[in-house]
């Protein structure tokens, strides 16, 4: 299809010009990423405002430390979060680019104007509720920013080069141990209640981010025993865009364990690539046996990238 637009726009441009989708394409993809952008600063402000800082809890990494020096020195948040940030985001420009740098300092620029000019309600003062729903709210806003290129904490970009060169620790490993100091340093500054509801809130809105990062597009390996071993990898390489890779193997069934020898597919797909794949695989093979099993990560390959992977 992209191919006929292309021969069609060439046969209806000027002599000498030839049009292109990629400019259309790069702006849609820019739009994307403004709202993911967006609507994070709106979802963390929500976290942060609507819910922590009336129960005097913290959040973690640079935005936890700002808290804790808004609580204890009066400074005013918004320019903590700002002035913190400085340093990580100097960090990111020098090891990840500019374009990264530019668009998370716009990004947590974006939440310290939100925490002052948006007027967030706040919601409720039950504390077990405040802990989990913030975290919530801030996880969610965390892992929207990164979807759409940019991070609302500068510690998160610490994370993400670790986690880069680290096959052992993810993102959120990462910022919890960065933020185990933050949370002692808070059970003497705020109490030993608020900095134990502070750790709920880091909790809910890592599992929140994880799920964000990873939980929509979960790599999965699928391994696939079929006779029609072949077909199945003509549709996983030809239709549906994947690699595969193609194991010699044999089969036992039977009292008698009678051996057959067969190809054995193995391929990695996304959650949401999955019940395509497992419906063209009964299509081609009702019979077929397929196994399938969470991976925490893979590099390299035919994969779908991730943000920021």
């Amino acid at each position: 299809m992209l191919r006929k637009l292309r021969q069609r726009s060439k046969a209806n441009a000027p002599d000498g010009a030839l049009p292109s989708l990629e400019p259309a394409k790069a702006m849609l993809d820019g739009v994307k990423n403004v709202a993911l952008i967006v609507a994070g600063i709106l979802s963390a402000g929500m976290g942060l405002k609507g819910f922590l800082l009336s129960s005097h809890f913290i959040d973690g990494g640079a935005t936890g430390v700002s808290m804790l020096l808004a609580a204890g020195l009066q400074f005013p948040l918004a320019w903590g979060i700002l002035l913190i940030n400085l340093p990580f985001l100097l960090l990111g420009y020098r090891q990840i680019g500019l374009r990264f740098a530019l668009k998370s300092a716009a990004a947590i620029a974006g939440l310290a104007l939100c925490l002052v000019v948006v007027p967030y309600p706040d919601v409720t003062p039950d504390l077990l509720i405040t802990a989990v729903f913030g975290g919530v709210f801030i996880g969610a806003g965390i892992g929207l920013a990164m979807r759409g290129g940019a991070v609302l904490d500068g510690t998160e970009i610490v994370a993400l080069l670790i986690s880069r060169r680290s096959s052992l620790l993810k993102v959120s490993d990462v910022v919890l141990l960065l933020n185990i100091v933050i949370f002692g340093v808070a059970a003497f500054v705020l109490g030993v209640t608020e900095a134990l509801y502070s750790i709920l809130t880091y909790v809910a809105a890592s599992k929140t981010l994880d799920f964000i990062l990873t939980g929509i597009e979960q790599y999965t390996g699928v391994t696939i025993i079929s006779r029609r071993s072949e077909d199945i990898r003509h549709v996983i390489t030809r239709w549906l865009g994947g690699g595969v890779t193609i194991y010699k193997g044999e089969s036992g069934y039977g009292r008698r364990g009678e051996q057959e020898q067969m190809d054995i597919v193995f391929t990695v797909v996304t959650r949401l690539e999955l019940p395509r794949l497992r419906e063209e695989v009964n299509r081609l093979d009702p019979r077929a046996f397929i196994v399938q099993h969470r991976v925490d990560d893979a590099v390299g390959g035919m994969l779908k990238r991730r943000p920021l992977h």
